[in-house]
């Protein structure tokens, strides 16, 4: 019997172990999860139908379970259902919305954005009964109040925020990646330590009872990825 502790370069390391498929099983597997994921689209009408607290727990501690630069794990995941919370976050994300309407933007990218049939006011900021702002960490504080940097945290942090997504759609939920730019509104309504800055909100629910979203084709794999064989 292999032992299931080693110490390796003088750290503690435990034996892995993983299931293991067939081909079949694996190309199944795969093509299921594909097609699944392929139904994912992201929404912007929301129900208020309440979702258990213990969903929004789960779905965070998958997002944890991604890899990060030296393992510093640099995120914050900020959970709001408080409805006076939610109506500040709208009307700051709204300000700043309207502002990159109406001045910001390019018009390629507003017309870029004509298919999405988005506008500055986000009603979903307040009608979600959750709203998961995920913060990145660039540097922590120690017990003496010495910082200490985190690697690799945009990277980081996207991957978390990747699987994040793809645990709330997996629960059955719904999702919009929400970036109002800039986002310095959120770490002081919250009331944030300077060690975090936003970096993504995400309205998290139900979808309304009758929901259109953008016919948006995805892209084909010759268009994606290119085989070295």
């Amino acid at each position: 019997m292999q032992e299931d502790i080693k110490v390796i370069k003088g750290h503690e390391h435990i034996r892995y172990s993983h299931v293991h498929y067939n081909h079949e099983e694996m190309i199944e597997r795969s093509t299921k999860f594909y097609d699944w994921m392929e139904t994912r689209r992201s929404v912007r009408e929301f129900s208020d139908k309440p979702v258990p607290k213990e969903v929004i727990e789960n779905v965070i501690k998958s997002a944890s379970t991604a890899p990060s630069g030296a393992h510093k794990q640099p995120w914050t995941f900020c959970v709001v259902s408080n409805s006076e919370i939610k109506k500040q976050i709208r009307e700051a994300a709204e300000k700043e919305e309207y502002e990159s309407y109406t001045k910001r933007m390019s018009e390629e990218w507003l017309d870029d954005l004509k298919p999405m049939a988005t506008d500055w006011n986000k009603p979903f900021l307040e009608l979600a009964p959750y709203l998961i702002i995920v913060f990145k960490r660039p540097f922590e504080y120690d017990a003496e109040g010495k910082k200490h940097q985190n690697y690799y945290v945009n990277e980081s942090v996207g991957l978390a925020a990747g699987m994040l997504i793809t645990a709330i759609h997996d629960a059955g939920l719904v999702t919009l990646t929400h970036t109002p730019s800039p986002m310095n509104f959120l770490q002081k309504i919250l009331e944030r330590p300077d060690n975090e800055r936003p970096f993504l909100l995400l309205p998290v629910g139900y979808e309304a009872e009758e929901v259109y979203v953008p016919n948006n084709k995805r892209k084909g794999l010759d268009e994606i990825a290119v085989f070295y064989e």
